[in-house]
Protein backbone atom coordinates (compact mmCIF):
# COMPACT_ATOMS: atom_id res chain seq x y z
CA UNK A 1 0.00 0.00 0.00
CA UNK A 2 1.37 3.41 -0.96
CA UNK A 3 1.11 6.63 1.00
CA UNK A 4 -1.80 7.64 -1.23
CA UNK A 5 -3.70 4.49 -0.22
CA UNK A 6 -3.53 3.14 -3.76
CA UNK A 7 -2.72 -0.54 -3.67
CA UNK A 8 -0.20 -1.60 -6.30
CA UNK A 9 -1.80 -3.75 -9.04
CA UNK A 10 -5.32 -2.99 -7.87
CA UNK A 11 -8.09 -1.76 -10.17
CA UNK A 12 -7.59 1.74 -8.78
CA UNK A 13 -3.86 1.54 -9.51
CA UNK A 14 -4.46 0.59 -13.15
CA UNK A 15 -7.04 3.38 -13.51
CA UNK A 16 -4.56 5.96 -12.19
CA UNK A 17 -1.92 4.60 -14.57
CA UNK A 18 -4.40 5.21 -17.38
CA UNK A 19 -4.89 8.80 -16.21
CA UNK A 20 -1.12 9.22 -16.15
CA UNK A 21 -1.05 7.94 -19.72
CA UNK A 22 -3.62 10.53 -20.81
CA UNK A 23 -1.50 13.31 -19.32
CA UNK A 24 1.71 11.91 -20.76
CA UNK A 25 0.59 11.22 -24.33
CA UNK A 26 -2.14 13.76 -25.07
CA UNK A 27 -0.17 16.83 -24.01
CA UNK A 28 3.16 15.80 -25.52
CA UNK A 29 1.80 14.79 -28.91
CA UNK A 30 -0.19 18.03 -29.05
CA UNK A 31 2.96 20.00 -28.29
CA UNK A 32 4.82 18.26 -31.11
CA UNK A 33 2.05 18.88 -33.69
CA UNK A 34 4.15 21.34 -35.78
CA UNK A 35 7.02 18.87 -36.17
CA UNK A 36 4.60 16.02 -36.85
CA UNK A 37 2.92 18.00 -39.63
CA UNK A 38 6.21 18.76 -41.40
CA UNK A 39 7.19 15.10 -41.05
CA UNK A 40 3.87 13.90 -42.51
CA UNK A 41 4.08 16.29 -45.46
CA UNK A 42 7.65 15.24 -46.21
CA UNK A 43 6.54 11.60 -46.16
CA UNK A 44 3.81 12.35 -48.71
CA UNK A 45 6.08 14.49 -50.91
CA UNK A 46 9.81 14.41 -50.14
CA UNK A 47 10.40 17.58 -52.22
CA UNK A 48 7.88 19.80 -50.42
CA UNK A 49 10.43 21.14 -47.87
CA UNK A 50 14.24 21.14 -47.75
CA UNK A 51 14.28 20.15 -44.08
CA UNK A 52 12.39 20.50 -40.80
CA UNK A 53 13.38 24.13 -40.25
CA UNK A 54 12.40 25.12 -43.78
CA UNK A 55 9.02 23.43 -43.37
CA UNK A 56 8.23 25.13 -40.07
CA UNK A 57 9.33 28.53 -41.40
CA UNK A 58 7.22 28.29 -44.54
CA UNK A 59 4.10 27.07 -42.74
CA UNK A 60 4.42 29.81 -40.12
CA UNK A 61 4.93 32.46 -42.81
CA UNK A 62 1.84 31.32 -44.71
CA UNK A 63 -0.61 30.51 -41.90
CA UNK A 64 0.88 31.51 -38.55
CA UNK A 65 0.12 29.63 -35.33
CA UNK A 66 -3.06 28.15 -36.79
CA UNK A 67 -1.05 26.65 -39.62
CA UNK A 68 1.63 24.97 -37.54
CA UNK A 69 -0.97 23.51 -35.18
CA UNK A 70 -3.28 22.20 -37.89
CA UNK A 71 -4.55 18.82 -36.71
CA UNK A 72 -3.89 19.69 -33.07
CA UNK A 73 -7.37 18.81 -31.75
CA UNK A 74 -7.58 15.28 -33.20
CA UNK A 75 -3.99 14.80 -32.09
CA UNK A 76 -4.86 15.77 -28.51
CA UNK A 77 -7.99 13.61 -28.40
CA UNK A 78 -6.55 10.61 -30.21
CA UNK A 79 -3.31 10.36 -28.30
CA UNK A 80 -5.03 11.00 -24.96
CA UNK A 81 -7.17 7.92 -25.60
CA UNK A 82 -4.18 5.98 -26.84
CA UNK A 83 -2.13 7.00 -23.80
CA UNK A 84 -4.85 5.78 -21.46
CA UNK A 85 -4.78 2.39 -23.14
CA UNK A 86 -1.02 2.23 -23.62
CA UNK A 87 -0.03 2.84 -20.00
CA UNK A 88 -3.09 1.53 -18.19
CA UNK A 89 -3.25 -1.73 -20.12
CA UNK A 90 0.54 -2.14 -20.00
CA UNK A 91 0.55 -2.11 -16.21
CA UNK A 92 -2.48 -4.42 -16.17
CA UNK A 93 -1.09 -6.99 -18.61
CA UNK A 94 2.39 -6.85 -17.08
CA UNK A 95 0.87 -7.89 -13.78
CA UNK A 96 -1.47 -10.50 -15.28
CA UNK A 97 1.26 -12.11 -17.39
CA UNK A 98 3.68 -12.16 -14.46
CA UNK A 99 1.06 -13.96 -12.38
CA UNK A 100 0.35 -16.46 -15.16
CA UNK A 101 4.06 -17.01 -15.94
CA UNK A 102 5.99 -16.31 -12.72
CA UNK A 103 9.26 -17.80 -14.03
CA UNK A 104 9.19 -16.01 -17.40
CA UNK A 105 12.01 -13.71 -18.48
CA UNK A 106 11.27 -10.11 -17.46
CA UNK A 107 12.00 -8.65 -20.88
CA UNK A 108 9.64 -11.19 -22.45
CA UNK A 109 6.93 -10.04 -20.04
CA UNK A 110 7.59 -6.37 -20.90
CA UNK A 111 7.37 -7.17 -24.63
CA UNK A 112 4.18 -9.24 -24.33
CA UNK A 113 2.41 -6.76 -22.05
CA UNK A 114 3.29 -3.73 -24.19
CA UNK A 115 2.27 -5.46 -27.44
CA UNK A 116 -1.12 -6.43 -26.01
CA UNK A 117 -1.70 -2.97 -24.57
CA UNK A 118 -0.84 -1.25 -27.83
CA UNK A 119 -3.16 -3.50 -29.84
CA UNK A 120 -6.14 -2.11 -27.92
CA UNK A 121 -4.74 1.42 -27.61
CA UNK A 122 -4.46 1.74 -31.41
CA UNK A 123 -8.13 0.87 -31.89
CA UNK A 124 -8.82 3.92 -29.71
CA UNK A 125 -6.33 6.09 -31.64
CA UNK A 126 -6.99 5.14 -35.27
CA UNK A 127 -10.03 7.37 -36.09
CA UNK A 128 -8.34 10.54 -34.86
CA UNK A 129 -5.05 9.58 -36.54
CA UNK A 130 -6.84 9.25 -39.89
CA UNK A 131 -8.53 12.63 -39.41
CA UNK A 132 -5.29 14.29 -38.30
CA UNK A 133 -3.28 13.12 -41.32
CA UNK A 134 -5.95 14.36 -43.73
CA UNK A 135 -5.98 17.76 -42.08
CA UNK A 136 -2.21 18.05 -42.17
CA UNK A 137 -1.55 16.80 -45.70
CA UNK A 138 -4.51 18.20 -47.65
CA UNK A 139 -3.44 20.81 -50.19
CA UNK A 140 -6.68 22.73 -49.66
CA UNK A 141 -8.61 23.02 -46.37
CA UNK A 142 -10.09 19.57 -45.77
CA UNK A 143 -13.01 20.78 -43.66
CA UNK A 144 -14.46 23.79 -41.88
CA UNK A 145 -14.17 22.31 -38.40
CA UNK A 146 -13.88 19.18 -36.27
CA UNK A 147 -17.47 17.96 -36.67
CA UNK A 148 -17.45 18.73 -40.40
CA UNK A 149 -14.24 16.73 -40.88
CA UNK A 150 -15.60 13.68 -39.06
CA UNK A 151 -18.81 13.90 -41.08
CA UNK A 152 -16.94 14.19 -44.40
CA UNK A 153 -14.89 11.06 -43.76
CA UNK A 154 -17.93 9.07 -42.65
CA UNK A 155 -20.08 10.20 -45.60
CA UNK A 156 -17.43 9.35 -48.19
CA UNK A 157 -16.01 6.11 -46.73
CA UNK A 158 -18.03 5.05 -43.72
CA UNK A 159 -16.23 3.46 -40.77
CA UNK A 160 -13.61 2.13 -43.18
CA UNK A 161 -12.37 5.68 -43.63
CA UNK A 162 -11.45 5.84 -39.95
CA UNK A 163 -9.93 2.36 -39.74
CA UNK A 164 -8.36 1.74 -43.15
CA UNK A 165 -4.98 2.49 -41.61
CA UNK A 166 -5.37 0.20 -38.58
CA UNK A 167 -3.08 -2.59 -39.83
CA UNK A 168 -0.21 -0.22 -40.77
CA UNK A 169 -0.87 1.58 -37.48
CA UNK A 170 -0.43 -1.70 -35.60
CA UNK A 171 2.70 -2.34 -37.69
CA UNK A 172 4.05 1.04 -36.60
CA UNK A 173 2.85 1.27 -33.02
CA UNK A 174 3.18 -2.28 -31.68
CA UNK A 175 6.92 -2.62 -32.43
CA UNK A 176 7.34 1.00 -31.29
CA UNK A 177 5.64 0.35 -27.97
CA UNK A 178 7.41 -2.95 -27.41
CA UNK A 179 10.74 -1.15 -27.83
CA UNK A 180 9.52 1.83 -25.80
CA UNK A 181 8.56 -0.16 -22.72
CA UNK A 182 11.04 -3.05 -22.82
CA UNK A 183 14.06 -0.85 -23.60
CA UNK A 184 12.99 1.76 -21.04
CA UNK A 185 12.61 -0.80 -18.26
CA UNK A 186 15.99 -2.37 -19.11
CA UNK A 187 17.78 0.97 -19.52
CA UNK A 188 16.48 2.14 -16.14
CA UNK A 189 17.67 -1.09 -14.53
CA UNK A 190 21.01 -0.76 -16.31
CA UNK A 191 21.52 2.83 -15.12
CA UNK A 192 20.98 1.88 -11.50
CA UNK A 193 22.96 -1.37 -11.70
CA UNK A 194 25.86 -0.48 -14.00
CA UNK A 195 26.18 3.33 -13.98
CA UNK A 196 25.05 4.53 -10.56
CA UNK A 197 25.75 1.16 -8.88
CA UNK A 198 23.32 1.81 -6.06
CA UNK A 199 19.76 0.60 -5.45
CA UNK A 200 16.94 2.81 -6.68
CA UNK A 201 15.68 3.20 -3.11
CA UNK A 202 18.84 5.15 -2.13
CA UNK A 203 18.00 8.01 -4.51
CA UNK A 204 15.52 10.85 -4.02
CA UNK A 205 12.36 11.02 -6.12
CA UNK A 206 13.89 13.92 -8.08
CA UNK A 207 16.98 11.87 -8.88
CA UNK A 208 14.81 8.91 -9.89
CA UNK A 209 12.92 11.18 -12.29
CA UNK A 210 16.27 12.20 -13.79
CA UNK A 211 16.93 8.53 -14.53
CA UNK A 212 13.43 8.28 -16.01
CA UNK A 213 14.11 11.21 -18.36
CA UNK A 214 17.48 9.86 -19.54
CA UNK A 215 16.16 6.35 -20.13
CA UNK A 216 13.10 7.77 -21.88
CA UNK A 217 15.13 9.69 -24.46
CA UNK A 218 17.40 6.74 -25.22
CA UNK A 219 14.38 4.46 -25.60
CA UNK A 220 12.74 7.04 -27.88
CA UNK A 221 15.63 7.00 -30.35
CA UNK A 222 15.29 3.23 -30.68
CA UNK A 223 11.51 3.56 -31.06
CA UNK A 224 11.78 6.04 -33.91
CA UNK A 225 14.15 3.85 -35.93
CA UNK A 226 12.15 0.64 -35.46
CA UNK A 227 8.77 2.14 -36.36
CA UNK A 228 9.61 4.70 -39.06
CA UNK A 229 8.86 2.70 -42.24
CA UNK A 230 5.38 1.82 -40.97
CA UNK A 231 4.85 5.47 -39.95
CA UNK A 232 5.57 6.53 -43.53
CA UNK A 233 3.05 3.97 -44.84
CA UNK A 234 0.37 5.21 -42.41
CA UNK A 235 0.87 8.84 -43.48
CA UNK A 236 0.79 7.94 -47.17
CA UNK A 237 -2.20 5.59 -46.80
CA UNK A 238 -4.37 8.07 -44.93
CA UNK A 239 -3.72 10.75 -47.55
CA UNK A 240 -4.25 8.47 -50.58
CA UNK A 241 -7.36 7.70 -52.57
CA UNK A 242 -9.75 5.03 -51.37
CA UNK A 243 -8.61 1.56 -52.43
CA UNK A 244 -4.89 2.21 -52.16
CA UNK A 245 -3.15 -0.60 -50.26
CA UNK A 246 -0.07 -0.65 -48.05
CA UNK A 247 1.64 -3.00 -50.53
CA UNK A 248 1.08 -0.51 -53.37
CA UNK A 249 2.60 2.27 -51.25
CA UNK A 250 5.69 0.20 -50.43
CA UNK A 251 6.20 -0.54 -54.12
CA UNK A 252 5.73 3.12 -55.02
CA UNK A 253 8.10 4.49 -52.39
CA UNK A 254 10.80 1.83 -52.42
CA UNK A 255 13.18 1.21 -49.53
CA UNK A 256 14.70 4.69 -49.66
CA UNK A 257 11.32 6.39 -49.68
CA UNK A 258 10.21 4.55 -46.55
CA UNK A 259 12.95 6.31 -44.57
CA UNK A 260 12.19 9.89 -45.64
CA UNK A 261 11.64 12.13 -42.60
CA UNK A 262 13.59 9.91 -40.19
CA UNK A 263 15.71 12.66 -38.61
CA UNK A 264 12.74 14.90 -37.68
CA UNK A 265 11.03 11.80 -36.31
CA UNK A 266 14.05 10.81 -34.19
CA UNK A 267 14.02 14.30 -32.69
CA UNK A 268 10.25 14.22 -32.24
CA UNK A 269 10.02 10.69 -30.80
CA UNK A 270 13.11 11.06 -28.59
CA UNK A 271 11.67 14.24 -27.09
CA UNK A 272 8.18 12.74 -26.90
CA UNK A 273 9.27 9.54 -25.18
CA UNK A 274 11.46 11.37 -22.69
CA UNK A 275 8.64 13.80 -21.90
CA UNK A 276 6.00 11.07 -21.67
CA UNK A 277 7.93 8.92 -19.25
CA UNK A 278 8.84 11.98 -17.17
CA UNK A 279 5.23 13.21 -17.01
CA UNK A 280 3.93 9.71 -16.31
CA UNK A 281 6.39 9.01 -13.49
CA UNK A 282 5.98 12.55 -12.09
CA UNK A 283 2.24 11.93 -11.89
CA UNK A 284 2.83 8.61 -10.15
CA UNK A 285 5.19 10.25 -7.66
CA UNK A 286 2.66 13.04 -7.05
CA UNK A 287 -0.04 10.56 -6.02
CA UNK A 288 2.37 8.50 -3.93
CA UNK A 289 3.28 5.73 -6.33
CA UNK A 290 6.83 4.56 -7.19
CA UNK A 291 8.55 5.48 -10.45
CA UNK A 292 8.62 2.85 -13.20
CA UNK A 293 11.38 0.24 -13.43
CA UNK A 294 14.62 -0.40 -11.58
CA UNK A 295 13.08 -2.35 -8.70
Amino acid sequence: MTGSKIEINSGKYFAYCGIGGILACGTTHFGMTPIDMVKCRMQIDSTVYRNLTDGLHRIWKQNGIQGVYRGGLPTLLGYSMQGMGKYGFYEFFKYEYSQAMPTANKTALFLAASATAEFFADIMLCPMEAFKVRLQTSGTPFCSGFADGISRIYRSEGLHGFYKGIVPLWMRQIPYTMVKFASFENIVAGIYHSVLRRPKSEFTKGQQLGVTCTAGYLAGILCAIVSHPADTIVSKLNSSAQGTSAVQIVRELGMRGLWVGLLPRIFMIGTLTCSQWTIYDSFKVKIGLPTTGGN
